[in-house]
């Protein structure tokens, strides 16, 4: 088999992919995006209680020191 057989599945399978339009579930993106939340809060709130060092904790010392 040659480049060109090879090329031109490749395309037929790029123009299948670029023209294919679902239907989109719009319940179910919802039901997703909502379970990402609570994760995301989660993660968030250990970093402001002080558990996780900030990565620029180093910077905002050496901010507040002042800079001539």
């Amino acid at each position: 088999m040659g480049r060109g057989r090879q090329k031109a599945k490749q395309t037929k399978v790029a123009r299948e992919l670029k023209y294919f339009s679902p239907d989109t579930d719009y319940d179910a993106l919802q039901r997703e995006l909502s379970r990402g939340r609570p994760a995301e809060s989660e993660k968030t709130d250990s970093a402001e209680d002080g558990s996780e060092p900030d990565e620029f904790d180093e910077y905002a010392d050496w901010a507040s020191n002042g800079r001539p």
